[in-house]
């Protein structure tokens, strides 16, 4: 039987397992479990090759109990019910069960219902694990009942102790020094991918040493860490609208360049940039949103990876461009002047009065027309009557804004000027 060299290097005890000291350090979490002496439902969430299986493995033999496994991408609620109703009809050895389930987040929420009344009656002691955000996948009433802990990518000196690890069973590996950091960087801190790459290493019988150079067929392509519906997709969008909000267009370009290595939809990320130059902006540099519109525009006529240029271009224009968000700010305060006096009606002043009725009632009496005045500025009133003048729009003495302030300042000049009642 060929055994994968990942597994046969599985830790054997808890304190085998590297880069998750956090959990099964002196104070981590699990050890703390473990020392109640009382095993709780976890959720392990972590990306691949972090250790997952293992320490679910261990933490059953930690506690005496018996270990059995499901996958969510081949079983269904039929097969979870079967399971259990195996167990309850087995006489159990030790503490009980551990039911590990893999790919946990591939349930859909009936599924998840349907451990439980299990959990409830202590039938199992569920641990799941998931590369994806729990809270995004798990309902609320299965997360109520277990907790959520988190693994970390594993470090570069945790993966360079894997390497060690793995020369201890199968001998000095056939690489030059140099070729050591270069494949604990391929492995992006996944352990199992670490070790299937040193397994297609020692697969080729070569008289010489790997080199940097030589090493380049055994290092494919990984694809990136990304889903454009969860955690990733959140995360990193985030990051790349605080870079460019924050002024930094190496850091924008590259989240950016994370997102479009993912597969994001360009579209999207256009659509975020649009919405970037109007939130962040504004009106401190108002050739940022047609910029923006315009690289959309030019991706949509060119389409990848031609026009993916075009978005990098408004990434770094929007990174560099003086920030303002006055316009949002504005929008927000006067959305709600609006919901808490929408039972005012506009002064009879500037209403049309398209009948006689409505002309007899007064509508538009007294309305200047501002065109008409020398300085094209009547300074009337255009609030609703009974209430004061409101201040929305403050826009910052940055880029463009500064001009618009000086527009602000001479209008309000005027308009004290002409002792207009507000």
């Amino acid at each position: 039987m060929n055994v994968p060299l990942a597994e046969k290097l599985r830790p054997q005890s808890l304190d085998q397992v590297v880069g998750q000291d956090h959990l099964l350090g002196t104070n981590g979490l699990i050890s703390h479990i473990i020392r109640t002496g009382k095993p709780l439902s976890v959720i392990l969430w972590g990306p691949p090759g972090t250790g997952k299986t293992s320490i679910a493995r261990l933490y059953a033999k930690a506690f005496g109990m018996r270990f059995e496994t499901m996958s969510a991408v081949f079983s269904g609620v039929a097969d979870i019910k079967r399971i259990v109703q195996d167990l309850q009809e087995t006489p159990l050895l030790g503490r009980g069960v551990v039911l590990f389930v893999d790919e946990i987040h591939r349930f859909n929420k009936a599924q998840q219902d349907a451990f439980l009344p299990f959990l409830e009656k202590g039938v199992i002691t569920l641990i799941g694990a998931t590369a994806e955000n729990p809270s995004f996948y798990l309902n609320n009433a299965l997360l109520s009942r277990v907790r959520v802990l988190a693994l970390r990518p594993l470090s570069e000196e945790a993966l360079s102790s894997i390497l060690e690890k793995c020369e201890s069973v199968v001998g000095p590996l056939p690489i030059d020094a140099d070729v050591r950091p270069v494949l604990i960087q391929a492995a992006q801190g996944d352990g199992r991918y670490l070790l299937n790459l040193v397994e297609n290493i020692l697969s080729v019988s070569s008289a010489s040493l790997l080199t940097v150079e030589s090493i380049g067929p055994f290092l494919q392509k990984r694809s990136a860490l990304y889903d454009k519906a969860g955690e990733y997709h959140y995360n990193l969008i985030s990051a790349l609208h605080k870079s460019v909000r924050g002024s930094d267009p190496d850091a924008a370009l590259y989240w950016f360049a994370r997102m479009l290595e993912g597969g994001e939809d360009p579209l999207f990320l256009a659509r975020r940039l649009i919405r970037m130059a109007s939130e962040d902006i504004g009106l401190a540099d108002p050739q940022a949103l047609p910029l923006s519109i315009a690289a959309r525009d030019a991706y949509e006529m060119l389409g990848s990876p031609e026009g993916e240029l075009a978005l990098a271009e408004a990434v770094v224009y929007l990174a560099l461009a003086p920030k303002s968000n006055a316009i949002y700010v504005a929008l927000d305060k006067a959305k709600k002047a609006a919901s808490e006096t929408a039972h005012l009606q506009p002064p009879a002043i500037i209403l049309n009065a398209p009948t006689k009725l409505m002309k007899e009632l007064g509508y538009g009496k007294g309305y200047l027309y501002d065109h008409d005045l020398p300085e094209g500025f009547s300074g009337q009133n255009y609030f609703p009557d009974g209430i004061e003048r409101m201040k929305f729009y403050e826009p910052v003495e940055r880029g463009f804004e500064r001009e618009t302030n000086k527009r602000i300042r001479y209008f309000d000049k005027l308009r004290s000027s002409k002792h207009t009642k507000f």
